[in-house]
């Protein structure tokens, strides 16, 4: 390929200055916007760069960090990338194995003295039993896709200005469609309110589960309301309480359903699930509870993997107290014979399969389904889901 030496030379320079000014106390994509916009003579294609190097750097984890930055840049692209200039430059040999696979490239740098895989992803021993480690590993040097939920009533319409905007896009299953990452949906306002953004694993989190009209429902940790979105696509005529700890996030989920063009009357609470909140429910009881709960999200660090050298270990058992607190207070608002679905975008043993096994043995729920939703083999997130009942 044709190098442009000063364009590789500014391409490194914005790199350079995006990493120095990070400093790991936000997620990265937000950082990175206030960096443009203080940043404006960068060019759009100066701005994809940057971003795409920051990135891939990140999704080496805490692999090979005692090399300089640009070494680890230029791996990092070589892994992650099947065209650089950035490899092209600083190691042109290594040209001819750029479009091999990923096992191939990384036995390829083990030749040259590189050991990428021992340290990408740190906390291996906390991994749930069924994950399969290496696979799981070697997908955070892959970007996943964009995938979107398209009620059936909207197909025709979303399909149909997808195209006419070159958009490329698969019907995975059901309501749901995998596109590019960093398709620009926002600019079709065409299809506005008629999509959500949901991972194809998160679109999956609640199969399985029978919901009947009249049924009463609570989405105890709704949030921005994603996991409602889904239940109410399901049976848009349930009884449903949202509730979360943070009032600006409830309006939030507010303007998503008015977008969304929600009918469904639903009800509100803010509650903190850590505490008593006996005097806040009115003696509420439920045919069904959701728990979408606050956990490491290690199953996603693929679109986060500033995450990967960023997480702490101990914070699994805060995030694993913070948990069984949760369930603790919800499980008493359950009915007799009453689901309860519990969700993580975690791949922690700890914060799913531990947590059942403690549902079962502290509140007598019986499992009826619960496994981890493989998304490292798919380019999507990888979560848990368990389905459970009161008897």
């Amino acid at each position: 390929m044709e190098i442009n030496p000063r364009r590789v030379e500014q391409q490194l320079r914005n790199f350079q200055r995006a990493i120095d000014a990070y400093d790991n106390t936000e997620p990265f994509a937000r950082f990175l916007t206030r960096f443009f916009k203080e940043n404006k003579q960068m060019g759009s294609s100066d701005r994809r760069m940057t971003s795409r190097l920051c990135y891939n750097v990140f999704r080496l984890g805490d692999s090979l960090v005692n090399l300089p930055t640009v070494d680890r840049l230029v791996v990092s692209e070589f892994l992650c990338e099947t065209q650089s200039a950035i490899v092209a430059f600083y190691q042109p040999d290594w040209m001819a194995n750029i479009t091999s696979s990923l096992t191939e490239k990384i036995l390829f740098l083990e030749t040259q003295g590189y050991q990428v895989i021992n340290r990408l992803f740190p906390f291996t021993s906390h991994l749930s039993p069924t994950i399969d480690t290496e696979q799981f590993i070697l997908s955070h040097l892959v970007q996943p896709d964009l995938f979107i939920r398209v009620p059936q009533k909207n197909k025709a319409a979303v399909e149909r200005e997808l195209t006419e905007h070159k958009i490329s896009f698969e019907q995975v299953f059901g309501n749901a469609y995998r596109l590019p990452n960093g398709s620009k949906l926002q600019n079709i306002r065409e299809i506005d309110g008629l999509y959500e953004v949901q991972d194809l694993s998160s679109q999956q989190s609640i199969e399985g589960v029978l919901l009947k009209r009249g049924d009463k429902w609570w989405d105890a940790c709704a949030a921005s309301g994603g996991k409602s979105l889904l239940l109410l696509d399901h049976c848009p005529h349930i009884d449903l309480l949202v509730s979360d700890i943070r009032l600006s996030v409830l309006r939030n989920l507010d303007e998503r359903f008015d977008k969304a063009k929600i009918k469904t009357t639903y009800r509100k609470k803010v509650l903190d699930l850590t505490q008593d909140i006996s005097h806040l429910m009115d003696g509420e009881a439920f045919d069904g509870i959701l728990v979408d709960a606050p956990c490491s999200g290690s199953g996603t660090w693929g679109r986060t993997p500033e995450m990967l050298s960023q997480f702490d270990e101990e914070r699994i058992q805060a995030f694993t107290t913070l948990q069984r607190q949760i369930v603790d207070t919800v499980v008493r608002y359950l009915k007799p014979q009453g689901t309860l679905i519990y969700i993580t975008c975690s791949v922690f043993e700890a914060e799913n399969e531990q947590l059942v096994r403690y549902l079962e043995e502290e509140h007598g729920l019986v499992v009826e389904e619960g496994s981890i939703i493989k998304g490292y083999n798919r380019k999507s997130d990888s979560m848990f889901a368990a389905r459970l009942r009161k008897i």
